[in-house]
């Protein structure tokens, strides 16, 4: 079983994951992935940028609880979650989210179950570059309404991991 999370500025390839994932685990039957890249606009203005910050360390650990959870969750082999920092642009890679499993929809599960998790928990601090200066992004409210599906309430969702 590989569990693993990654934090850098380089883009990712997403063969190069899910084939580091697949390896050598004759268990696995499907595996899950999702990519997010950077829009070029948001509530309604042009974005030009995306800038992500962390805390070193913490943010690692944070994930890490996040697989955990989905581990006790869900029947799955391995996971493997890069999330990217730094300066990017619209059309960017930002985030790989990748799941295996012996069959199709743990893997679907778990995988959209750890996106949900990142998008409202994960400890990232995002600021826009739009026509009329930077703003920071907060999650929005359907992110959060999209971890409840999952039984956990936002306001316990830190203690929850």
């Amino acid at each position: 079983m590989r569990f693993d999370v990654s934090i850098q500025t380089e883009d990712f390839d997403l063969s190069t994951e899910v084939a580091l994932l697949r390896q050598g685990d004759k268990a696995v039957g499907a595996v899950c992935s999702f990519i997010g890249t950077v829009r070029d606009r948001n509530e309604g203005d042009s974005v030009s940028s995306l800038e992500l910050e962390h805390y070193p360390g913490m943010t690692e650990a944070s994930i890490h609880k996040m697989i955990d959870e989905a581990r006790s969750r869900f029947d799955i082999q391995g996971a493997k979650v890069i999330h990217r920092v730094g300066l990017l642009k619209p059309l960017d890679q930002i985030v790989l989210v990748a799941v295996s499993s012996a069959h199709r929809g743990q893997s679907f599960q778990a995988c959209e179950f750890l996106m949900d998790y990142l998008k409202t928990q994960a400890p990232f601090w995002k600021k826009e570059a739009t026509p009329q200066g930077h703003r920071w992004v907060d999650a929005r409210v359907s992110d959060d309404q999209a971890l409840k599906r999952w039984g956990i309430d936002i306001q316990n969702a830190s203690t929850a991991l």
